[in-house]
């Protein structure tokens, strides 16, 4: 199957990254290099566009895609936290900008058996990298009643995530959880009819919650944001889409953080900490799509763009 993923917030994202000729942009979530075609044709022959993404897949279908812009685009399959390695081992030290797109792409959605969906039947899996030894069926088969209700919770928020922890531990006493659909079926049989007839489909929150449990979403978002912000060159733009409130709180504490990170006490005239602000706040407001994008591109709805520009530093 082609890897086929629709570029969300697109015009936004590239305004929001000020794009200029000869610049070093990192894509650290590539995807189908939807975003990253716009970018490498904006910076011109002499910028230089680092690709990150931990599904091969996705490198694949990046290289064929960006393959006229030659030695201009470095594709590299890993993990966008270890994005300040990465660019230091290619010899670079500051960037221009930064792009992190943290949905999961409709390719992958889209190929039944990655098990992201909870409208395909599947094996319970929901890796972005392969590698990783832990799946959705490892969580749901292995991990404690507890452990699963906290996740379903905390990642999903799902008022009957006790109801659904219970549900999938009295299942597989009886026989192991190893497809989506079964999942989906335990799911439905928790929760209240009256509550499945109102809101999203009943096995979204668990399905989200258990996707950011296997990848590790938000342990490592804290953590990228202030390596991505001490890669920017001054005046240099970080770009972050979530789909999910969690990931854009996480996104815009951290962001409220670096523009504001004085810790003296209200009281004290002046500062005394000696904690600088490294960026500004271009986005007070998260950027969300237009009227016209949800039209065309219905998974859209949920995407928030951040944008923050690096300080010169005085």
């Amino acid at each position: 199957m082609d890897f086929v993923h629709v570029p969300v917030l697109l015009d936004e994202c590239i305004e929001g990254l000020n794009i200029k000729s000869g610049g070093i942009y990192i894509d650290g979530t590539i995807g189908g290099a939807g975003h990253s075609i716009e970018i490498a044709k904006l910076m011109g022959p002499h910028g230089i566009l680092v690709g990150i993404d931990q599904d091969i897949n996705a490198i694949n279908a990046a290289r064929e895609r960006l393959k006229n812009y030659g030695d201009s685009v470095k594709l590299v399959n890993d993990n966008f936290k270890n994005m300040k390695s990465i660019v230091h081992s290619l010899g670079i030290d500051k960037v221009d900008g930064i792009l992190l797109d943290l949905g999961v792409s409709s390719h992958q959605l889209d190929e039944g058996e990655r098990g992201f969906s909870y409208m395909k039947d599947a094996t319970l899996d929901m890796r972005m990298d392969r590698k990783n030894p832990i799946t959705a069926e490892t969580i749901v088969n292995e991990w404690s009643e507890e452990e699963i209700h906290n996740i379903i919770k905390q990642y999903g928020e799902e008022r009957w995530a006790k109801r659904i922890a219970e549900f999938i531990i009295r299942e597989r006493q009886m026989q192991r959880i190893t497809s989506t659909q079964q999942l989906v079926d335990i799911i439905k049989s928790a929760i209240p009819a009256p509550a499945r007839r109102e809101g999203p489909h009943p096995a979204k929150r668990t399905f989200q919650a258990l996707r950011i449990a296997v990848n590790d979403e938000l342990g490592i978002l804290e953590k990228t944001i202030k390596d991505g912000v001490g890669l920017l060159k001054p005046e240099g733009r970080l770009c972050i889409i979530t789909f999910h409130s969690l990931e854009d709180r996480i996104v815009k504490t951290m962001f409220n953080k670096l523009e504001k990170p004085c810790t003296c006490p209200p009281r004290i005239p002046q500062c005394i900490c000696g904690q600088v602000p490294l960026i500004k706040i271009i986005s007070r407001k998260p950027i969300t799509a237009s009227s016209k994008e949800l039209e065309e591109n219905p998974r859209a709805r949920s995407a928030k763009l951040r944008v923050a520009e690096r300080l010169v530093l005085k």
